[in-house]
């Protein structure tokens, strides 16, 4: 169960930034990269997703959401012409990732399908600097007496404590492309009960963005508890086909079991539309068009920041 990101951010040891950090900012604001030369590439994704890729009147979400996620992964790749680097990628589907910590006096695990991960041969460099991680030390992290903060965790019986980043179910010992960058949540069910609202939505990819960083540095520095010379930085972007979620998270620590000492960051960009609409048909009265079909409202800024973090650790 993922109710929110406050209780995330408890079971995590977090400390929320809201935005998103410099580093993937800087990126966005550079006009060398020309990212605008790609937006016409962005708002045809769009239009392909929404309106030309189906015979229907009007596609649903669970046909549109994944094809309009993979023209956007498309035109980020476009970019490895300019950057080669960026060739040093794989996406991996289906993969599952198990992560046990201990928070105060609980034993707590995530586990499950990692949603799509993009792996990278390297790892993304720290956003925060050594000096804003000291100063997480000083963070309070919100408490909900009296209720627990576990209150509502699904209680079983653990009998092996894994902390595995989908080597069991993707990967073969030695793969080349070993570090987590970007997971990938697609909400893309056609009933919206059926759904993560955006807050859930933001909660899930905290907690499994924390789980694949904990289980890559426990696999790279072992399962003692203290705060890591390198940090593990580990991005994650959620959509519904419409709306989309941007989070950045660096896990600074490995003891998690006290409130004290240096807490790991989290950085959030909520509820970022990519389009206001999509009019799938024309509407008509009385033989006039009173509203064409097409995509309004496209937001360039949203597809920058998808492609940013995509860069991110590249450029």
């Amino acid at each position: 169960c993922f109710p929110g990101v406050r209780q995330a951010q408890w079971l995590t040891k977090t400390k929320l930034v809201e935005g998103l950090p410099p580093a993937v900012q800087g990126i966005m604001d550079n006009p060398d990269l020309g990212l605008q030369e790609l937006e016409e590439r962005a708002k045809h994704a769009v239009s392909h997703a929404r309106l030309w890729d189906t015979a229907e009147v009007a596609p649903r979400r669970e046909q549109y959401c994944p094809v309009l996620f993979e023209n956007l992964i498309h035109i980020c790749r476009l970019m490895s012409g300019k950057y080669p680097s960026l060739s040093k990628r794989m996406l991996a589907r289906n993969c599952r990732i198990a992560a046990t910590w201990e928070r105060e006096s609980t034993l707590l695990q995530v586990r499950g399908l990692s949603g799509i991960l993009m792996n990278s041969k390297t790892p993304i460099p720290p956003v925060a600097s050594k000096e804003e991680i000291l100063a997480t030390k000083a963070h309070v992290l919100e408490t909900f007496y009296p209720i627990a903060p576990t209150i509502d965790l699904q209680e079983v019986n653990v009998y092996k404590e894994l902390n595995d980043t989908g080597k069991s179910s993707c990967f073969r010992d030695g793969y080349p492309y070993s570090h987590p960058h970007t997971l990938f949540f697609l909400e893309s069910a056609n009933v919206r009960t059926d759904r993560f609202r955006p807050e859930q939505l933001r909660a899930k990819m905290l907690m499994f963005a924390f789980g694949n960083a904990l289980a890559k540095a426990k696999a790279l520095h072992g399962n003692d508890h203290k705060v890591l010379e390198q940090p593990v930085v580990v991005q994650s972007i959620g959509t519904d086909g419409q709306l989309f979620q941007f989070m950045v998270f660096q896990l600074n620590t490995t003891d998690l079991v006290s409130n004290d000492g240096v807490k790991n960051l989290v950085w959030i960009e909520s509820d970022q539309n990519l389009y206001e609409k999509a009019q799938c048909v024309p509407e008509v009265k009385k033989g006039v068009v009173l509203k064409p079909a097409g995509i309004s409202g496209f937001q360039p800024d949203t597809f920058k920041k998808f492609l940013a973090l995509y860069l991110h650790g590249t450029v």
